[in-house]
């Protein structure tokens, strides 16, 4: 056992991203139970209840530790945290945006805090703040990534030279010849969002998973540079519309439509890929299946093993 698996008290350093309008407390559950760290997204909620009702469902499918993901800057938090603080929830993360109200906030409990970060300096002042473990994101990953354009490879050994705290690796890894390299790299784990997107616990739709089966590692783009807020997901026809809005010099008002959360919806709920677009990273061109959670970690780790003693991997 790690230190992270000692930090969080959970079997195996594998912890499932946030992805926003899918992670709630089945798959959650799921990946708990597998012995990693399941996590169900607060912001996808709306409200205070809705999340209470989320957690209080998860506590009846596991025992295990799990957290509760905050995308910030989509206005206060502060109600959910209420909610997190009296369910006395294991363990929260914190994403895009300035830890430090929300560490504020729950710094009289037990709750263990990871933060997401895809910069040293944001690492090093995460860990000042009172960070339990980061989670590093290369640009590889799906989802919002950081301004620099820095890969994995490269982005994970800076952050494990420059804090103290455990580290997760993040950003194109889906399986176990990923979780081998991120350990290599002085990782103490990994976070992976897209892979557990292609499982069978998870709602999305089967356009969607079926989407990411097909996918190469070349068929994802970068979305929302224009704002400063630059993402990856799969290539659709409309984030093809979102480029050309973005090549076009479209304010924020104008892009607002065709990046929201509803236009997210339209394929991930619907399946509609004219409309709608969903998040993933470069590693879909490494995914071939749809496993169960429990299927998929056992995999990974069987892999690793493996990976880290120098034998293939069986060709699936």
């Amino acid at each position: 056992m790690n230190r992270f698996c000692e930090r969080f008290g959970v079997e195996v350093p594998i912890v499932q991203g946030g992805l926003a309008y899918l992670a709630y407390a089945e798959l959650a559950a799921s990946v708990s139970n597998a012995g990693g760290l399941g996590q169900i997204t607060a912001t996808s909620l709306g409200d205070p209840e809705s999340l209470r009702a989320e957690i209080k469902k998860i506590k009846q499918l596991t025992k295990k530790p799990f957290a509760i993901n905050f995308s910030l800057g989509r206005g206060s938090v502060d109600e959910l945290l209420d909610v997190v603080i009296e369910e006395e929830v294991p363990a929260i993360s914190v994403t895009a945006g300035n830890p430090a109200p929300v560490f504020e906030r729950v710094k009289d409990t037990n709750i263990k805090k990871l933060v997401l970060v895809a910069a040293v300096r944001q690492a090093q002042k995460a860990e000042q703040l009172g960070a339990d473990a980061i989670i590093v994101v290369g640009q590889e990953g799906g989802g919002h990534l950081g301004r620099d354009d820095v890969g994995t490879f490269v982005l994970v050994p800076r952050v494990v030279d420059s804090v103290s705290i455990p580290v997760l690796a993040s950003g194109g890894i889906v399986d176990g010849r990923g979780y081998a390299a991120a350990l290599a790299l002085g990782a103490d784990g990994i976070e992976m969002g897209t892979r557990f997107i292609a499982t069978q616990e998870c709602i999305a739709h089967s356009a969607y998973k079926e989407a990411i089966l097909k996918a190469t590692e070349a068929d994802t783009i970068v979305i929302k540079r224009t704002i400063e807020r630059p993402a990856r997901a799969l290539w659709t026809k409309a984030t093809d519309r979102i480029k050309e809005l973005e090549d076009e010099g479209v304010d924020f008002n104008a892009l607002q439509p065709y990046i929201s959360g509803a236009s997210n919806l339209k394929l991930i709920e619907q399946g509609d890929h004219e409309h709608g677009f969903g998040w993933a990273g470069q590693g879909v061109g490494l995914i071939q299946d749809i496993p169960t959670v429990k299927e998929l970690i056992e995999t990974i780790q069987s892999d690793c093993k493996r990976a880290l003693t120098g034998d293939r991997p069986p060709v699936r």
